[in-house]
């Protein structure tokens, strides 16, 4: 009997939702660094979230490539997470590691990563980069294969309209 309610026990936590802040300790970053959630009201993913993200997020979190099994192209995917687990959650958006990595708080989480000294994915940053090929392996300038110019950083105003499309529900 012992035995069986060990497993139910290891089965129900493993088969809870793992929150990606669970791997990364948010609480641990600056988060006095994040912009203020924007002002507008009614924000949606299709209308408002998936645009900025078109240019910042898809080339390593789209239907063509997903990077840490982490797709941010549909409403669905972005609150279904990746194999860290989920990154948007409707409600706080002070405490969702979407957030903090889109505004760059901290270069272990920053997305796109930071390039260059000191930062993800350029030499001598932390691990050797955020290479497909692992740490320390090539970085290639732009998307999957090195195509094209890297992604932009969103700005603080499209971090702070990520923040209140979270707040409001992320709908």
């Amino acid at each position: 009997m012992k035995t069986f309610s060990f497993i139910l026990f290891g089965l129900a936590i493993a088969s809870s939702p793992v929150l990606a802040a669970d791997k990364w300790d948010i609480t641990k970053l600056d988060l006095s660094k994040l912009p203020p959630a924007a002002d507008k009201q009614d924000l949606t993913y299709t209308k408002d979230i998936r645009p900025l993200l078109e240019a910042s997020c898809l080339r390593c979190h789209g239907e063509e490539r997903a990077k840490g099994d982490l797709r941010l192209d549909s409403l669905d995917s972005a609150l279904e997470g990746g194999k860290d687990g989920k990154v948007v959650i409707p409600g706080d958006s002070k405490k969702i590691l979407l957030v903090a990595a889109a505004a760059q708080v901290n270069n272990d989480v920053a997305m796109p990563p930071k390039r260059g000294p000191g930062g993800h994915g350029g030499p001598g940053g932390p691990g050797g980069g955020n290479s497909p090929d692992g740490p320390g392996g090539p970085v290639r300038a732009g998307g999957p294969g090195g195509f094209g110019p890297p992604p932009k950083a969103l700005s603080a105003e499209q971090v702070g309209l990520i923040r209140a499309w979270i707040d409001q529900g992320a709908k």
